[in-house]
């Protein structure tokens, strides 16, 4: 049954606040070894027990963790939420994510490898010579700039992994080069991943019910709309080059005609020639 008016709004509010909420939940589910980790980190961090040598090893546990859970598990909700944004939004949402969970495991495990090996050794970088190296330390700086697009390109990697059927290579070259070229577009997704972060830190709750959907949901929103937006390109390109060579080809077939044209002229002439040729032949006869 359909509701409308105000019933109708509030239900289609609920509908969509159920379903963050449960691709949300099934996200924490299959990442939670790296949460629990990530929690016990903020615990002894903020309550200052443990000293250096726990923290390091959670550090190295949630580095090991990451790529066989976080990050399938980001997949799989790019998975649902490219449904929501290119308008399927009545999909099943744990069937559509477990099929993304799947269908995209071993990509987006061997990208969470490729992804982690290089934040650990830009933050090595980073920290060696931003606070033990001074005179290197624009060095630091680069690395560090380095490091902040190699994170925005996550967004490209999980939503062109979910999107298109091509190899791991093209994958990981495809989400840099996109992160490159279209700057302002993929720098805003993180500025409302910010956002968002910050809001979850002032209600915490908000991370178990909605911050990663909503971050995923808001990255391949502005994925999809510069995907449409190169498709359009693409699109008057080839119509610019086709209309070029119907032109062409009309332009060749009109300067065949007027060859022929001119054959044709040049016949007659022949034929008059020949007339008057043979008249003469007649009149010396004569």
């Amino acid at each position: 049954m359909e509701f409308k008016g105000a019933m109708g709004g509030l239900y289609r509010v609920t509908e969509w606040i159920s379903r963050i909420a449960f691709s949300n939940i099934l996200w924490a589910i299959c990442s939670v070894p790296f949460l629990f980790m990530g929690v016990m980190k903020m615990i002894m961090w903020g309550s200052g027990a443990g000293g250096p040598n726990e923290q390091i090893t959670l550090n190295w546990a949630m580095g090991i963790l990451a790529p066989f859970t976080v990050f399938p598990a980001t997949a799989a909700l790019f998975t649902v939420v490219r449904k929501w944004v290119m308008g399927n939004s009545d999909v099943s949402t744990f069937r559509t994510f477990f099929q993304g969970y799947k269908e995209n495991y071993f990509k987006s495990m061997l990208g969470g490898v490729i992804y982690t090996v290089l934040f650990v050794v830009m933050y090595v970088d980073v920290t060696v010579y931003m606070t033990q190296m001074a005179n290197f330390r624009i060095v630091g700086i680069l690395m560090l700039v380095l490091m902040i697009i190699l994170f925005v390109s996550m967004f490209n990697f999980f939503s062109i992994v979910v999107h298109y059927q091509m190899t791991f290579k093209e994958v990981v070259t495809n989400s840099v080069l996109l992160t490159i070229a279209r700057p302002i577009r993929v720098f805003s997704t993180l500025i409302g991943a910010a956002v968002l972060v910050y809001i979850g830190l002032k209600y915490p709750v908000l991370y178990a019910l909605c911050i990663p959907t909503l971050i995923a949901f808001f990255a391949f929103f502005n994925f999809y709309a510069t995907y449409n937006k190169l498709q359009l390109q693409v699109e008057k390109k080839k119509q610019q080059e086709l209309e070029a060579q119907e032109a062409q080809e009309a332009a060749e077939r009109e300067a065949a005609e007027l060859l022929e044209a001119d054959g044709d002229d040049y016949d007659e002439d022949d034929d008059d020639d020949d007339d008057e040729y043979d008249t003469d032949k007649d009149k010396k006869r004569i």
